[in-house]
């Protein structure tokens, strides 16, 4: 993912509510949302490339979303794929604290991320930049880009206050969700961020959604988790230009 905001124990129905969207080179192999058999269970996007996955879900309702952090001066040879981190998870029959306290100690061999784990009881946020740390989440609206957990970059402040103001709404329909996350808008030059890949760059990325032949949005995902572990995850996946090329709808929980 490159872009998250999620809920935590605030909607009164959710337990947990996530809206993201994953930007990478157009080029690269991705397997749609889908119920995956090796490991078995899980629900997500799949990496053909390194078999990870950015975000997801599985039968219990435990969810993992992952971002890298944007610093091209780092570079970590031979480093893990970010989204086995996720995988990891989901795939484990882990709590979302003893997972992330263990990934504590082998985080510095990842370039840099940012994890988030959740699962019946805890929310865990997990990172190694720039330097390890975990922070359980309170209850409340939370964002990721590619920078710092709540860091306040344009389009994840816009994207936590579209979230917050659709769980006030008490609005069941995720179509504000959507169109939040399909958000062109670009950042003034003054908010933009400075992660060293240059102002033209920072330009690029700073929409929510980016549409570009090469790079660009290649998944937009939902998830939503109730207190019984049930709920559902959608994504639309979007190719070369932000032409659209599917969506996808799986159940979640015992009546999957």
């Amino acid at each position: 993912m490159c872009l998250v905001a999620l809920a935590w124990n605030v909607h009164p129905r959710w337990r947990l509510v996530l809206a993201g969207n994953r930007d990478e080179f157009h080029a690269r192999p991705t397997a749609g949302l889908a119920v995956w058999t090796d490991p078995s269970g899980l629900l997500a996007g799949r990496d053909l490339q390194s078999g990870g996955t950015w975000a997801g879900t599985d039968r219990q309702g435990r969810v993992a979303v992952v971002t890298n952090v944007r610093d091209p001066a780092i570079v970590v040879p031979g480093a893990p794929s970010r989204g086995q981190l996720a995988t990891g998870f989901l795939a484990s029959p882990d709590g979302a604290d003893h997972r992330s306290a263990g990934l504590l100690v082998a985080a510095e061999s990842f370039a840099p991320f940012n994890l988030v784990l959740a699962d019946d009881t805890t929310c865990e946020y997990l990172s190694n930049y720039p330097i390890p740390r975990r922070i359980p989440l309170a209850p409340g609206v939370h964002g990721l880009s590619n920078g710092d957990l709540d860091e306040p970059w344009p389009k994840t402040v816009a994207l936590k206050a579209r979230l917050a103001a659709w769980i006030a709404a008490g609005d069941e329909n995720a179509d504000p969700l959507w169109k939040a996350l399909a958000d062109e808008t670009s950042a003034p030059d003054e908010r933009l961020p400075d992660t060293g890949v240059g102002l033209e760059l920072e330009r690029m990325l700073s929409p929510a959604f980016i549409r570009d032949a090469r790079y660009g949005t290649r998944a937009s995902t939902l998830i939503a988790i109730d207190h019984a572990g049930h709920g559902w995850i959608s994504e639309r996946r979007f190719g070369p230009d932000g032409v659209f090329e599917g969506e996808t709808t799986l159940r979640v929980g015992v009546a999957a």
